[in-house]
């Protein structure tokens, strides 16, 4: 029975100390843990878990060497630092949110996108599709496609205009169509 007794009393005198702490140096915690954060929800976590490992250690806060805000603060600052260095360590996070644009590019539209033209080359004639690979993916001028398809620089520019064309009436009214594709046909 004393043991449970002294362990109450040790609870309740602990408490006082967190409560007696928190009250004295809480706002100076929160200050100095915002100003190193620049959060304040992010201040707010690393005060309370100062006050925790105060709360776990009091020993460190009775011991009589040096003062207990400078302790506080200390320890304020080691959360800081133990937090930066992890996020650092960690690899960077995607967004989870769609009005937080994502951290990383995700290059699944420009894959879907490349399917997309790729079919759309496939349905022109064989002539059209060369055209507008020699302009639009290799990115040559319509002398230099000209003289790469051996055909005359007007021949190069009307079979470009008709597959365009083509390209138009079938894709660029369809819902869904991948940019890419609505870029080259537009």
């Amino acid at each position: 029975m004393t043991a449970l007794w002294s362990r109450t009393r040790q609870s309740t005198s602990d408490e006082a100390l967190i409560r007696a702490l928190y009250e004295e140096h809480g706002r100076a915690l929160l200050a100095y843990a915002t100003r190193l954060t620049g959060d304040r929800s992010a201040a707010e976590d690393v005060a309370q878990e100062t006050l925790i490992r105060a709360w776990r250690n009091p020993d460190a806060l009775t011991n009589g060497k040096g003062s207990v805000r400078g302790w506080l603060l200390t320890v304020t600052r080691n959360i800081v630092t133990d937090r930066y260095r992890a996020k650092a360590a960690r690899p960077t996070e995607v967004a989870e949110s769609a009005s937080a644009p994502p951290v990383q590019q995700d290059h699944s539209e420009a894959v879907v996108d490349a399917v997309v033209l790729m079919d759309a080359l496939d349905q022109l004639s064989p002539d059209h599709r060369d055209v507008l690979v020699e302009l639009y993916y290799r990115g040559r001028t319509v002398t230099e496609a000209a003289e790469s398809l051996g055909i005359p620089a007007g021949t190069v520019k009307s079979r470009a205009h008709y597959a365009l064309k083509a390209l138009r009436e079938r894709y660029v009214k369809k819902p869904g169509m991948a940019a890419g594709l609505r870029e080259v046909a537009a």
